[in-house]
């Protein structure tokens, strides 16, 4: 066994990031059965999953700063913990209101986890190695994100949906004990300096994020007025700009503002965020395109977007060993080098396209996820200091959730503005009543998103190699 490697740390990183991805899909593919058994609509529904983003971005930064304070290994546990209790809870919700109550939770629970989890996975090998630690993590996650659906459709077909949330409890369980066995390991995480913590600068926080995701969320946007946006724009300008002001003056602030003049740390951030938005707005307009356009069916659909997955699990392996060998800066920007070829073939679709060019365009993107992910994390985690690398590491997942929601964001708009151009048809909907109208806009949106990408090139090439 390499004596570089602490198998026991990762190991149980590397369980918090799968069962993390395989919940997600398994609860993500059972909404529609829950919509039909609580006899509410797909509307309805979606608070459900909208309340487990809040609280699961939202506590994000929150409990990453914690665990630096309390010690990982205690949060990770805690957050089993959470996450199987609250999956208890969500398989025995008889109401909306109550599922809706225990996804919020259960968003607890995740923050706890996927706060943490990069984290841990960096300390549980030497620097050296730190790119394939990053790599195993990303391939973790996507191997969740494979089965997932999988297993969801098994439970739901032979048992009902709330095996759905019940499945994921011993697995959260078997999860804590492993954490707990770990922190017997670790002995010098219990000889922490007790800090006091900043709880206003933490609400602060919590609320910004909150108010943020609000802003983006597409489900929001379609029941708020303008003056309600208006608001929440106003409230999220005034609550950044006191959190700030808070943090600049604060004898011990809960958010080390100095470490954003890392350049590295900085320019990772911002690459993630453009990455992320431009997956987010592939992922949610290109099955738009593929069945109302191209008339694919659901099934061939589904089978094309396991294969972003299974060649994530397949190239980050190769990020991560690039990235010990030469650092983070080269792998990570091929990735976004293919984002843009991606965001190309998107803005050279046509109505009549044959299939195999938009399964290009995914292919392509499936490479950049394999590729950027395990490299930028290595930038942003694993060459921070160690008392700083559970915030890094919520940071990480914070603007991955924030990118996520602000490209569908973006797209939507995108979409329904150029819809409208070119077509002269006013619709906020996505169904193309013009087919070739609706691909214009397509193209026009896609080509749009490369400027981004482009950002995310200079950024990913400025940020370096080195720890300044």
């Amino acid at each position: 066994m390499d004596s570089r490697v602490n198998y026991l740390l990762l190991a149980t990183a590397l369980l918090g990031t799968f069962f993390s991805g395989t919940a997600t899909r398994i609860v993500g593919i059972s909404m529609p059965t829950v919509a039909q058994s609580l006899g509410t609509d797909l509307l309805g529904v979606s608070w459900a999953l909208l309340s487990y983003q809040l609280s699961n971005i939202g506590f994000a930064v929150i409990f990453g700063r914690i665990s630096d304070l309390w010690g990982r290994e205690k949060m990770f546990a805690l957050g089993f913990l959470v996450f199987s209790v609250s999956s208890l809870l969500c398989g025995f919700s008889q109401s909306l209101l109550q599922l809706i109550l225990a996804r919020f939770v259960q968003g607890v629970g995740g923050a706890m986890l996927q706060s943490s989890s990069r984290a841990l996975a960096a300390e549980s090998v030497t620097e050296d190695l730190a790119g394939r630690a990053q790599g195993a993590m990303t391939t973790a996650h996507h191997t969740g994100f494979i089965i997932g659906p999988s297993i969801g459709g098994l439970m739901i077909d032979y048992f009902s949906w709330r095996w759905s949330f019940f499945l994921l409890a011993p697995i959260g369980f078997g999860g804590m004990l492993l954490a707990l066995a770990n922190m017997k390991r670790r002995v010098a995480e219990a000889r922490r300096a007790i800090v006091s913590i900043d709880y206003l600068g933490a609400a602060l926080l919590f609320a910004t994020t909150t108010i943020l995701v609000f802003i983006f969320d597409r489900r929001t946007q379609q029941m708020t007025g303008g003056a309600a946006k208006s608001f929440l724009a106003a409230a999220f300008v005034a609550g950044l700009a006191w959190f700030l002001l808070h943090e600049s003056r604060a004898k011990n602030p809960f958010v080390d503002l100095t470490l954003f003049k890392i350049r590295r740390f900085a320019f990772s951030v911002i690459s993630l965020l453009i990455m992320a938005a431009c997956y987010a707005l592939i992922g949610f307009l290109l099955p738009f395109y593929l069945q109302d356009v191209l008339r694919l069916s659901p099934t061939q659909i589904g089978l094309l977007f396991m294969a972003p997955s299974v060649l994530t699990v397949a190239v980050a392996p190769l990020s991560g060993m690039l990235s010990d060998r030469m650092g983070p800066r080269l792998p990570a920007s091929i990735g976004v080098l293919f984002m843009i070829v991606a965001l190309g073939i998107g803005g050279l679709l046509r109505a009549d396209s044959h299939w195999l060019l938009p399964t290009l365009l995914i292919v392509v993107s499936a490479i950049t996820n394999g590729l950027f992910n395990p490299a930028n994390s290595t930038a942003m985690i694993s060459m921070m200091p160690r008392e700083h690398r559970g915030f890094a590491s919520a940071v990480n997942h914070l603007t991955f959730g924030l990118g996520n929601v602000m490209g569908i964001a973006l797209g939507g708009l995108s979409m329904s503005l150029a819809f409208e151009h070119y077509t002269g048809i006013k619709s906020a909907s996505l169904t193309p009543q013009d087919p070739v109208g609706f691909v214009a806009a397509l193209n026009l949106t896609f080509l749009l998103a490369t400027a981004l990408g482009i950002v995310a090139v200079a950024t990913s090439s400025a940020r370096g190699n080195g720890k300044a």
